[in-house]
Parts: C-alpha cells; structure tokens; sequence
C-alpha cells in the first residue's frame, strides 16, 4: 500500500473551490438581495471548512509526503515494509475522518450555526488533528535530524494542540449562554493566532525549508530562525489582546515579540538571498511570481504586526471590521492559500498545464485585488467614509476567485494523455 498523496491533494483543490463558492455567496448577500440561509451560519460553515477541509487538510498530506521522501526506504528490509504499510494506513484513515469532520462542519453549521451537531463534527474534528499529531510526532523520529523541518513541524503540532483550548473555551460559552464580550473575542483570537501564527504558519516553514533543502551547515541562522519565532509565538498572542488592560511587563514582553519574529524574517530573507541566489531559475515565471508574491506578503503580515503595538493603533484596527477581515485574509489568502499552491505545483503533485497556469494566475490575481479592496476600505472606515459599490467591487473579485480556482482544479483532476511540457 502507497501513501497516494495526488489523490488527497485532489481534495485539497475541491475543498478550496468550495471554500471560495462559500465566499462568493456571503458577498452576493451582501451586496444583492438573497433571503436564503443565514449569513453567519454561512460564516461559521465557510471559515471551519477553509480550516479543517482546505489548510489542515492539504498540510496533513503533504506533510505526510515529506515523511514518506526522507523517512528510511522501504526496500531496506521487510520489517520496514510493514511499518510503511501501516503508516499508510493509518494516515489515509485520519486524512479520511478529516474530511468527514470537515464536510460535517461545511453542511451542519449552514444548517443550524453552534449547535449539536456541528459542535460534534468540530470536537471530533480536533480530536483527528491529536491523533494526527501524535502519530506524526513518532514517525519524525525516523527522519534524519539533519533536515531542519522537523523542528518545525513539531512545532506546528505543538500550537495546533494548544490552539483548541480557545475552541473548547468557546463551546462552553456557546453551551451555557454564559458569553462575557472580552472573554469570547479572548478565545476566539486564542483560536486564531494558533492556527494562524502557529500551525499554519510553522507547518508551512517546515515545508518551505524541506524544499529549500536547507541544511544547518550552511547558515546557522537556518537553526536560530526557528527558535526566535518558537520563543516569540506564545508572547505574540497578546498582540490581538492589547484592547485588553494588559500589564506593563505582558506588554512589554508582546512588543519585544513583536521586534523578535520581524528581526527573524528579515534577516532570514536576508540569508536565503544570500544562499539561494538562482534557486528558482529553472522554474516557470509563475510560480517565481507566486512565491515571490507570498515573501512580499508576509512581510507585510509582519510589519503590521510590528505596528499594532502602538495601543491607539491596535483599538483602532481592532474596532473596525473591516480591518480584522483584510488582515486575516491577507494571511490566510496571500500567505497561507498561495503558498500551498505553490509547494503543491513546484514539487509535480500535478502536471503544469497552460489551463492550470492560467486558473492559479487569475486565482493570485483575485487575491491581490480582494486585498487592495479590503484594505482600502478598511483605511476609509478610519475617517467613517463610505466607498462607492465597494459591496459590489468584493463580489467581482470573488468571483475571479471562484473562477480561478474552479479551473485550476478541473485541470489538476482531469486525467491527461501526455505530460505538457512546462
């Protein structure tokens, strides 16, 4: 039995079709008239299902794949065999509980919002993701631990665990109508800066190093980098908590977070131009685009982080929505969703077709425009000033979106006779 990582990542492409279809349709019923389902029914369905069904789901795989690249061959003894044998086994059973809970999630919260049996699929869903974790943690340790990803990747699975707290703690209040203001939207950036900053965020650097193929030897800052932002995560938390009374040394201790993790990517970029000058010559322009698109990203990511620890700054962010909702896009969208697309595409999973190279272009230009519109928005709240068709301006984009990823995943699905030519 094969770890067939192709046909989990054919899942990933859906699941992200189906994620940005949810999307499409919160815009429509903004902007247009459509009394049909609740919108924050739609919310809760739509960001749960991008979580569990597209990004925990596509990580998983591939982190599997990485396993199976550099983990012992197969072919060393029968022993090993059998392990593979069960390995595989039993991650194709959690990526396949995965997708149920996920699916669950996608359907019962449109139906019903936080109640019984959404709440089942999302416990259940968290309790895949421990299995997942305990299970990848064990088979790490047949890796060589001169590949610097697994640092990362246990450190992925680290703040995944820990981000559940803040989803428990949400239930409970949910459950008991015992919702206090500051205590839920506590738990619910708790949730989010774990899963953004953490599991996310960590996975996909392990995945990056892995394809960088980035060895301690060359640079001992490929060591430390991963340190300085495993000591700054826990701290950085606070930075979507300052419109909280904080202590004078839990804030200080936030700000110098804050100056850690942007002194840790800028001079990790510094380094991998240094080292990987030329690196990404013999690859299509257009993943150069992407990956270089996903760079400029998230330092930007960074440097607003950076400035949110100035308090007016942070209460005034914080207080207009437009804001939250361009920030956690620009991370989830520009960083995240692109990265992944990229690592799916620069490593062959599926064969680079003009169709596909198209759809992930009109997919990247959809983002680029969704975060120009939301931040323009967002900076015009400040002054309480209204943009016109701005509504019907986020509903085109979402369509390019929608339209961009429906074709790159027709053409990544479809079976094709003879490998294009890249």
């Amino acid at each position: 039995m094969q770890f067939k990582a192709k046909f989990w990542l054919q899942f990933s492409l859906l699941n992200l079709l189906i994620v940005a279809s949810l999307g499409l349709l919160m815009r429509y019923k903004i902007g247009f008239e459509f009394p049909f389902l609740n919108q924050k029914n739609l919310q809760h369905s739509h960001s749960h299902f991008a979580f569990a069904g597209w990004i925990s789901h596509t990580l998983m795989v591939l982190m599997v794949g990485f396993l199976e690249r550099k983990g012992p061959s197969p072919e060393a003894s029968g022993a090993l065999r059998v392990t593979k044998m069960k390995r595989t086994f039993s991650y194709n059973t959690l990526l396949t509980a995965n997708l149920i809970c996920a699916y669950g999630m996608l359907v019962f919260f449109i139906i019903q919002g936080y109640a019984t049996l959404s709440i089942v699929f999302s416990t259940a869903s968290i309790v895949v993701a421990y299995v997942f974790g305990y299970q990848f943690w064990k088979d790490l340790k047949q890796v060589s631990p001169e590949w610097l990803s697994v640092p990362w990747f246990k450190a992925a699975i680290f703040f995944n665990v820990i981000s559940s707290l803040g989803t428990f703690l949400l239930a409970f209040m949910m459950i008991t109508k015992n919702i206090h203001q500051n205590e839920y939207l506590a738990s619910i950036y708790y949730y989010l800066h774990f899963q953004y900053n953490g599991w996310f965020f960590f996975a996909c650097m392990g995945l990056l190093f892995h394809f960088l193929n980035l060895k301690s030897t060359e640079h001992p800052f490929f060591k430390k980098v991963f340190w300085l932002f495993f000591a700054a995560c826990i701290p950085a938390y606070f930075l979507s908590t300052l419109w909280l009374n904080l202590p004078i040394w839990l804030y200080v201790l936030t700000v110098v977070a804050a100056f850690v993790q942007s002194y840790a990517w800028f001079k990790l970029l510094a380094v991998l131009v240094k080292t990987r000058k030329g690196y990404f010559e013999n690859y299509p322009f257009f993943l150069r685009y992407i990956i270089l698109f996903v760079a400029v990203a998230c330092s930007i990511k960074i440097v607003l982080q950076l400035g949110s620890t100035i308090p007016a700054l942070s209460q005034l962010a914080f207080g207009f929505r437009p804001i939250v909702i361009a920030y956690l896009h620009l991370v989830l969208l520009a960083v995240i969703s692109l990265f992944l697309l990229f690592y799916i595409y620069v490593n062959h999973y599926f064969y680079i077709s003009k169709p596909i190279k198209f759809g992930i272009i009109l997919f990247s230009v959809g983002v680029f425009l969704n975060e120009l519109v939301l931040a323009v928005q967002g900076i015009a709240s400040f002054s309480y000033t209204l943009i016109p068709m701005v509504n019907e301006l986020l509903f085109a984009v979402a369509v390019l979106l929608v339209s961009g990823i429906a074709v790159t995943t027709y053409y990544s699905i479809k079976k094709v006779k003879i490998p294009p030519v890249l």
